[in-house]
């Protein structure tokens, strides 16, 4: 995992973005968020079960698949299996320990 700071991120409203093996954030005090780094830490470790490409496959699949139901782009997003994961657990900052092998599939929703 490689933190790095990223001003093309500046003017967009993500705080952090994970293409394996870098961690990209907006702000360099972003390094010392816990819980943004957890968060992108899990998406790490989702990208390497699935070889990294299947990942991308996948979400872009599920991205898709939850717009066109929903109709709004946020909604898509955050009913992505992938993000539902990191969302629900970046906070517990012991959970990639504990986690199950593709862990992100209880967290697959209709």
């Amino acid at each position: 995992m490689i933190i790095v700071c990223q001003r093309l991120l500046k003017n967009t409203k993500i705080n952090g973005i994970t293409l394996f093996p870098f961690i990209f954030i907006k702000n360099p005090e972003d390094k010392k968020n816990r819980v943004l780094i957890n968060h992108e830490k899990i998406h790490i470790r989702q990208q390497l079960e699935l070889l990294i490409i299947f990942f991308y496959i996948l979400y872009v699949v599920e991205y898709y698949y939850h717009f066109f139901r929903l109709k709004n782009a946020y909604q898509a997003y955050k009913s992505i299996s992938f993000e539902r994961e990191a969302y629900a657990m970046e906070h517990d900052l012991n959970y990639l320990q504990k986690r199950k092998f593709w862990g992100f599939r209880r967290f697959f929703k209709k």
